[in-house]
């Protein structure tokens, strides 16, 4: 799911009549939980937009507007060798003025899911035999034909550290999604958008960013990885609040039992909402605050990793920030643990933050700044290609 980002930092309101073509993107959060177990055909379903859409430079869906629903099919087989199923479809728009229009869309994606999403919009589970667990349970099996009480040893041992996996599909609130339109939308919001002033003086903002690292080098070995791209300004209590009312975690530190349940989640093909990151320096130093978002897959994860910096804006502190999306996972002979794959379009990852936190309504300022020595392209520590136009976003947080 890639979420859009306002370029146009000031926004002059709502558009008088937004016209989006069938194929137009909506970024919706969960307000209700749905399943393909708890839920029943016609039960309702609500959510809410997360990032504005845009038309013309106008913002035509505001973030807050209500969108509801109702699951329209679903399946959950007794049968192992079947995938679970659920569509939710998704009819009406709602904004914070009383506003509202019938609408036509499909669920496009869900984000950091294991799930998968047909061409239709029907969520589609996994097979339990297919994830590592099972397989490792099969193993087992064989050799219990030859070595029977070693096979109950090791299927009790595996049982206390893995268990078997459940494919039932699961949205809690908080679970995002995109929704594509399937028919063209016209729509005159009545709310109006809140402004968010823009972060000045731009020239001694401008020369602050400038004066940052702008790359992140990883611990063991040492060797360039990640770009920072955002930059906030304000508290460590106001950072960690914002961080908290936009749904994100905090990571465990590295040690063994957290890699231990890293291993789990893994072969269980589930979340592990506080996993553990890799170390990565600025200036020698370690990140003073890391956060990430997930769904029911280690594999996938927004994550990011804010340094403390030696410097001030106006008498407020200033934090920077490199952040990523986790897209998949590889396992690293030469680390022996398991290692991360991104999303190589970094500047999608920091329009995810910056919309996540503008969301909450605790920004008070923002900004996006040029840095013309950031280079276009990179590779981060594991060889992951890094494309970016190089700005950086600025967000005021007290």
């Amino acid at each position: 799911m890639v979420a859009r980002f306002v370029t146009s930092l000031l926004l002059a309101g709502a558009a008088a009549l937004a016209e989006m073509p069938a194929g137009t993107q909506i970024e919706i959060r969960l307000q209700t939980k749905a399943g393909s177990k708890i839920s029943k055909v016609q039960d309702s379903v609500n959510a809410v937009v997360i990032a504005p859409v845009l038309d013309g430079g106008q913002v035509a869906i505001p973030r807050g507007t209500t969108v509801t629903g109702h699951v329209k099919s679903l399946k959950n087989p007794d049968n192992t060798g079947e995938r679970a199923e659920l569509e939710i479809e998704f009819n009406e728009l709602r904004d914070s003025s009383g506003g509202k229009t019938k609408f036509a869309a499909l669920v496009a994606a869900v984000d950091n899911a294991r799930e998968s999403v047909d061409d239709k919009g029907k969520i589609v589970g996994i097979l339990a035999s297919e994830t590592l667990s099972s397989r490792i349970d099969n193993s087992i099996s064989k050799l219990g034909a030859r070595f029977g009480k070693l096979a109950d040893l090791l299927g009790a041992a595996k049982q206390t550290v893995i268990k078997t996996t459940d494919p039932e599909i699961l949205c809690e609130p908080g679970v995002e999604m995109s929704l594509k339109l399937t028919k063209a939308l016209s729509w005159k919001s009545s709310a109006r958008p809140a402004a968010i002033s823009e972060i000045s003086p731009a020239e001694e903002l401008a020369a602050l960013v400038n004066a940052q690292p702008f790359q992140t080098v990883a611990e063991k070995p040492p060797k360039p990885s990640d770009i920072t791209n955002i930059m906030y300004i304000g508290s460590k209590e106001h950072l960690e609040a914002a961080f908290a009312a936009a749904g994100w975690s905090t990571a465990a530190a590295l040690s063994g039992h957290s890699k231990m349940e890293t291993v789990a989640a893994v072969a269980e093909d589930r979340g592990y909402k506080e996993a553990p990151m890799s170390v990565l320096l600025l200036d020698g130093q370690k990140p003073d605050l890391v956060f990430q978002k997930q769904y029911d897959t280690f594999a996938k994860r927004h994550h990011l990793r804010i340094f403390h910096r030696p410097v001030q804006f106006q008498g407020r502190d200033v934090w920077v920030c490199s952040a990523t999306h986790d897209i998949g996972i590889d396992f690293s002979a030469q680390d022996r643990t398991f290692i991360h794959k991104i999303d190589s379009k970094i500047d999608n990852e920091r329009t995810k933050v910056v919309n996540d936190l503008l969301f909450t309504g605790l920004v008070n300022g923002q900004a996006l700044v040029e840095r013309p020595k950031v280079p276009a392209s990179s590779e981060n520590a594991t060889g992951d290609k890094l494309e970016t136009d190089g700005k950086m976003a600025v967000l005021l947080l007290d």
